[in-house]
């Protein structure tokens, strides 16, 4: 019977990882065979305590850099990541931290229609789209000031 086809449990994932650890170290490493089961014990504990916090319970909520009450302003909204001001917050996200603006809300609980534009940018941008008549039916004209 083929065992690739049970499912992975976070045990069987935590022994597949410390297999895969510890066969690195002692292929690029000497390790007496008397220290290979303290060596086993220790990276398994290691990767162990990754998914869980201190204590060996859930990982905490990771802390905002700002308060997300006050992330947002008219000209800029603050990463909460890193306290960084932007005017587009997307690129940054995904660039430095790999992640979407939909990843991003749910760490860090936010409402679903949480700005990632500074509104004021953003009411510029539509200014500018307006202007340039984007939005609008073929043949519709566009209204000079």
């Amino acid at each position: 019977m083929d065992n690739d086809h049970r499912p992975h449990t976070d045990s069987n994932l935590l022994v597949e990882l410390t297999a895969e650890v510890v066969s690195a170290y002692v292929g690029n490493n000497p390790v007496s065979a008397s220290d290979l089961p303290s060596l086993i014990s220790q990276v398994h504990s290691a990767l162990g305590k990754t998914s869980d916090g201190p204590d060996g319970g859930p990982a905490e909520k990771p802390i905002p850099a700002v308060n997300p009450k006050r992330s947002v302003t008219r000209d800029y909204i603050v990463c909460l990541e890193d306290g960084k001001k932007f005017k587009s917050l997307k690129r940054h996200l995904m660039s430095h931290y790999g992640l979407t603006p939909e990843e991003y809300r749910e760490k860090w609980g936010l409402a679903p229609d949480y700005p990632m534009v500074a509104p004021a940018y953003a009411e510029q941008r539509s200014r500018l789209a307006r202007e340039m008549g984007l939005g609008r039916k073929p043949g519709s004209k566009v209204k000079k000031k």
